[in-house]
């Protein structure tokens, strides 16, 4: 059964609105889709129409105009960590981003997907929330402006109507006496949800604090303030003393539900400890000793930007005569049939590349990785029609006809495979982080791979395999 009836590619904003009011309740804006595409899978949401502002012109830009930060819905989590403007000026919401997912995952899912689909335990709305950032929403009948509290209603709850999308975030940026700080704790390293995330912003004179911010997330409804704890900081240094009161103010200010990831008391704990880390590593000047210097983004040389599209919208319908036209490994391929299925299931099932795998058919896995206009992507969270016009490289294409790749070669002379179900995701990964970090430190190495997962190698010999490769 598809997933969705229609799907729309258009190239402008103003045709982007003229579809939302056309189709009202039953169409969804898509743009990354690493959210949106889980949920059609699992019947969260069933829209007939999918609206897809992926190749819009003009929404991935990160401008500063003065002191104020201003973000289209389209800039990538990836991008916000490798955007200077936002490092220098808004550290915390670059520490956010880097702590969603993994590259592959980073490089599709949007920072405007992130705050619409609105989940207390988004990463990248408790930096923004404690900034006091503000989102922008257009539609055919106007624009207006809402500031993050009056945005967000609820679990998944957000003061948008269905004619509207979201077409700029603004946030003031972090002064020259003011530094911050953005914290979680997930059960894992990568491709983790929060159990409790923490941002705190604080303005200093000196060595005493004049202002303090500090947002909860995953402990409410919503995003929360702790004002108790914020006025306990204001006057004084930062001492010790002062944190321990101000960490436990939060924790009591946190009303945490019981849930599969964690329960309502350990994140009231967890909430005091983030809380005093955070505080400490300010109070330290330290808060951004573990911001990789080099992160690997599996973009190589595209600085993670799609390609935009202008002429007409395109439509694809399912059960349509419309094809999805690309070129994969380097041939034009023309491809009927596939219009209500995900990019994934088009290579395997239409196009005969079983190379591309399906593990886990959420993005948790990174079997199915390629590459979409030069960029590490999952494939189960991207639909085929957002591949029209698009290049496509799978793990077929890396060899030069009877001459494997030096990664794919590296993990034959290394022994890197095992099952082998999982190899074709690792060399895609490693095969761009080769591309855009020719000799990456042992660290790199992890981090671009953080999104693959094996069951059977322990990863040791995968990450001597990559540093072999960079090493011939």
């Amino acid at each position: 059964m598809a997933l969705w009836q229609t799907y729309y590619t258009p190239t402008s904003i103003d045709e982007a609105l003229r579809l939302l009011a056309e189709h009202g309740s039953e169409a969804r804006v898509i743009a990354g889709g690493t959210d949106l595409l889980v949920e059609l899978e699992r019947g969260i949401r069933s829209p007939r129409v999918l609206i897809d502002i992926s190749r819009v012109q003009g929404l991935d830009r990160i401008k500063l105009d003065g002191d104020v930060l201003h973000v289209g819905p389209l800039v990538s989590h990836n991008q916000l960590v490798g955007s200077r403007e936002v490092r220098e000026r808004a550290f915390p919401l670059a520490q956010a981003a880097w702590s969603v997912g993994a590259p592959a995952i980073r490089n599709r899912g949007t920072l405007g997907g992130n705050l619409v689909t609105a989940s207390p335990a988004n990463d990248t709305i408790t930096p923004l929330w404690a900034m006091g950032g503000a989102v922008t929403l257009r539609s055919v009948r106007g624009e207006r402006t809402l500031p993050f509290p009056e945005f967000y209603q609820g679990v998944r709850r957000i003061d948008m109507a269905p004619d509207e999308m979201v077409v700029e975030v603004t946030v003031p940026a972090l002064a020259p006496d003011e530094r911050g700080i953005f914290l979680k704790l997930g059960l894992r390293r990568a491709l983790a949800i929060s159990v409790v995330n923490v941002a705190v912003i604080l303005a200093f004179g000196g060595k005493v604090v004049t202002k303090a911010r500090i947002a909860l997330g995953s402990v409410a409804p919503t995003i929360i303030r702790v004002p108790e704890a914020e006025e306990t900081l204001v006057g004084r240094p930062l001492a010790s003393v002062r944190i321990e009161r101000a960490a436990e103010m939060a924790a009591a200010a946190a009303a945490p539900i019981d849930d599969i990831r964690a329960g309502a008391d350990y994140r009231r704990r967890v909430v005091g400890t983030l809380v005093q880390r955070a505080l400490t590593a300010l109070a330290e000047e330290r808060e951004a000793e573990e911001f990789p210097a080099a992160p690997p983004f599996l973009w190589g040389t595209t600085g993670g930007r799609f390609p935009r599209l202008a002429g007409k919208t395109i439509r694809h319908r399912v059960g349509g005569a419309e094809p999805i036209e690309c070129t994969v490994n380097g041939e034009n391929r023309v491809v009927r049939g596939a219009n209500g299925k995900t990019l994934l299931q088009m290579l395997r099932d239409d196009l005969g590349l079983t190379g591309v795998r399906e593990g886990c058919g959420e993005g948790e896995c990174g079997a199915c990785t390629v590459w979409l206009d030069g960029v590490a992507v999952l494939s189960c969270l991207v639909p085929a029609p957002r591949a029209h016009g698009a290049h496509i490289v799978t793990i077929e294409g890396l060899a030069q006809g009877e001459e494997l790749h030096p990664l794919q070669q590296a993990f034959i002379d290394e022994g890197a495979v095992q099952c082998g179900y999982c190899t074709p995701g690792f060399i895609m990964s490693g095969v761009k982080l080769l591309e855009e970090i020719e000799q990456p430190t042992r660290e790199q190495i992890l981090y671009g791979i953080a999104g693959n997962l094996c069951r059977c190698t322990g990863y040791y010999k995968i990450v001597r395999a990559i540093e072999r490769a960079a090493g011939e």
